[in-house]
């Protein structure tokens, strides 16, 4: 049906190019882009080996417009899948209004030079992909992007109401490293280690990092000491709900993990500012990324699961209700079906089918920038239980986290 370009050749690149070939009818043609081009090359030979579906690969700069509007112009895509870093968001939405083609990502915008991400810059473009008829869909991994289908979902078919919402977030894999992260270390790092935020009675509270934490009990895990972050979806569900009282996204670390990063910080190795070493300027952080292992060389040895979802409280037909929605996902089977581990996959499936139902749902298909939540969930909720990532529900029982 539609060729389609994904930039980023990481663990959640090779997630969405190996679950695009899986659905090629689709699909028809894809093309995996980074600045790396001997990473697509490893990740195109797995699929045609898996799946027996080949796809092309090809180098760029994704920092470089022109050599973007270059690629997109020679393949000719429906749609660009953007996988690639935050801070190149803006740059890759310029080309395809350039080119004319849509637009999807799993992060929202953030300034390669201060750890602060909001939606503002891209939302910014609202007016722009609007008047080019093309779509741009913001932020559509797991979280953000199947936390606010949740959020939906429930709002749509359970809720008159909702007043308090918690996104709790759990990893309790074991990879067997001494300290590696899930997902890009730079990206990781900076998400974590600036001050948390969330919502409450109409406006922002900010508290220091890792201020507010306490044991919550994941579904088919257990009890899993779990921090208040500040995660950029909140920003547009509260928006998008605006009855929402409070609300809070919670993410599980494990003690060793918070030493190594202590110890880290205290030596000044989490800096985003420059230094000079051997005549040179070096970010300390980008070389701490150099010298930890690659998140996607961590799925062989992974062993088990995540576990991610949304507890809500609110109000039906004039009575109280709480309604909790999770996936639990396993890393050594997403390992055998796509050799990644579970953190890509969640975030990698997704984002396969934001980009299929903008190329076969008119629900999903509106010129225009858009977060998630605004579109209907249901397609999603349904292709989410035939892609790789079922969910469950609980209504009016025990919550993993009390209020």
């Amino acid at each position: 049906m539609s060729k389609v370009i994904i930039i980023g050749a990481g663990g959640v690149g090779s997630v969405v190019a190996h679950k695009c070939a899986m659905n090629s009818p689709i699909f028809t043609e894809i093309m995996l882009a980074s600045r790396t081009k001997s990473k697509c090359d490893k990740i195109a030979a797995d699929i045609e080996e898996m799946h027996g579906v080949k796809i092309q690969t090809a180098k760029v700069d994704a920092d470089k417009v022109p050599e973007l509007v270059e690629l997109i112009k020679s393949f000719k895509p429906k749609m660009v899948i953007n996988v690639a870093l935050p801070y190149q968001d803006l740059t890759i939405m310029d080309a395809c209004l350039e080119t004319g083609v849509h637009y999807l990502d799993t992060a929202n915008y953030e300034p390669k030079d201060v750890a602060k991400f909001e939606y503002s810059w891209q939302w910014a473009y609202q007016d722009r992909f609007k008047e080019a008829g093309l779509m741009a869909l913001l932020g559509c991994g797991f979280d953000p992007g199947v936390t606010q289908v949740y959020c939906s979902y429930a709002n749509k078919h359970h809720f008159d109401e909702m007043h308090y919402l918690d996104i709790i977030d759990c990893n309790a894999g074991d990879h067997g490293k001494a300290f590696a992260t899930n997902f890009n270390p730079e990206i990781n790092i900076r998400e974590i280690t600036q001050n948390g935020r969330y919502w409450e009675n109409g406006e922002w509270i900010e508290i220091k990092p890792m201020a507010i934490h306490k044991a919550i009990d994941y579904p088919g895990i257990g009890l899993k000491e779990s921090y208040v972050l500040y995660h950029e979806e909140l920003e547009s569900l509260v928006k998008n709900f605006p009855t929402l009282k409070r609300a809070r996204f919670w993410m599980t670390f494990g003690q060793a993990y918070l030493t190594h990063l202590e110890v880290l910080q205290n030596v000044g190795m989490t800096r985003i500012d420059p230094i000079k070493f051997n005549g040179m300027d070096i970010i300390p952080l980008e070389f701490l990324k150099a010298v930890l292992p690659a998140p996607d060389s961590l799925g062989e040895n992974y062993t088990g699961q995540t576990s991610i979802g949304c507890q809500i409280k609110g109000i039906e037909a004039g009575e109280d209700k709480t309604y909790y929605v999770w996936n639990n996902c396993d890393h050594a089977e997403c390992y055998k079906e796509v050799k990644a581990q579970a953190v890509s996959y969640t975030t990698g499936v997704p984002a396969m089918i934001g980009a299929m139902l903008m190329l076969t749902n008119p629900d999903w298909q509106k010129a225009g920038v858009w977060n998630c939540e605004e579109l209907n969930p249901d397609p999603f909720m349904q292709l989410l239980n035939t892609q790789g990532l079922p969910w469950h529900e609980q209504i009016n029982g025990i919550l993993p986290h009390e209020y």
